[in-house]
């Protein structure tokens, strides 16, 4: 029994390092493969690659897995894709310094989000996988609808809200949240639509970061529009408004900070 119980730990341990291991080379070579063949399409084919086994099933059960999976798989392919443009979209080659220095951080962040964030099942953790989804996406959506069609940023912007709010919901006792997830992914597909001409991008110097304000502000809408869908769940019949009132009203004023004093047309993408 003992040899037993010895050989199923070693199996345990042999299969947890496996599995870090392998992320870890996704998180490296989703990188880096952008990186070596200026080209996010192949970074993109190893992100979706990974998640074979949300396609390996029955067709009835292959929209409900995606739907499952899809902050996970917004999240690497925003990866990709900021790696693609902070990095080599201009100049098709790494020729800075800071473009290694940056290629790196996007590693490091996709590894992180991996190993760390992604196995997380708490409450908070959802709302924090949730928030970096949309923060990572809707960046790469603003960036990127520079160079696409306006009318493929809004899909993917309207994608991101709903998946960000129903990987909150879907963990709540409310058994049918659709008409709610698509009022979200609605809402940030008019946000982006409105943004779509006059997107401001903070740039930092010439490091190659660039953080779109409409990121930013969908971020704190995903985040009050969610902890106000889950306390209404929560409480029910007891909820008051004045138990969310304290994060709309932060919500409003940091927006409106954000768009008045931080909206100077130097900062256009465009």
């Amino acid at each position: 029994m003992a040899d037993y119980v010895l050989a199923r730990k070693s199996r345990n341990i042999a299969s947890s390092a496996v599995h870090i291991l392998l992320n870890i080379l996704l998180g490296m070579g989703a990188v880096l493969i952008t990186v070596f063949s200026v080209n996010p399409a192949l970074g993109i084919i190893l992100v979706l690659v990974s998640k074979w086994r949300v396609f390996a099933v029955r067709s009835r059960y292959l929209l409900i897995n995606i739907k499952s999976n899809l902050v996970d798989i917004i999240v690497g392919l925003s990866i990709v894709l900021l790696t693609y443009y902070s990095t080599i979209a201009h100049s098709h080659m790494l020729s800075e310094p800071q473009d290694y220095i940056y290629a790196i951080m996007y590693m490091a962040i996709y590894i992180v989000w991996l190993l760390v964030i992604k196995p997380m099942s708490s409450e908070k953790a959802n709302m924090a996988q949730s928030l970096i989804a949309v923060f990572l996406g809707s960046s790469a959506a603003a960036i990127m609808s520079a160079t696409v069609d306006p009318i493929l940023a809004v899909f993917l912007s309207f994608l991101i809200g709903y998946a960000a709010c129903r990987h909150v919901l879907v963990q709540t006792e409310e058994e049918n949240f659709a008409l709610t997830t698509l009022v979200c992914g609605l809402v940030f597909a008019e946000i982006a639509w409105l943004s779509h001409s006059w997107d401001i991008v903070y740039n930092f110097g010439r490091s190659g970061i660039r953080i779109p304000q409409s990121a930013i502000i969908l971020t704190i809408f995903a985040f009050v529009y969610n902890y106000a869908r889950q306390a209404i769940v929560r409480y029910r019949e007891d909820f008051r408004f004045k138990d969310i009132i304290g994060p709309i009203i932060f919500g409003v004023l940091l927006i409106g900070v954000i768009v008045i004093f931080f909206s100077k047309p130097a900062f256009n993408i465009y």
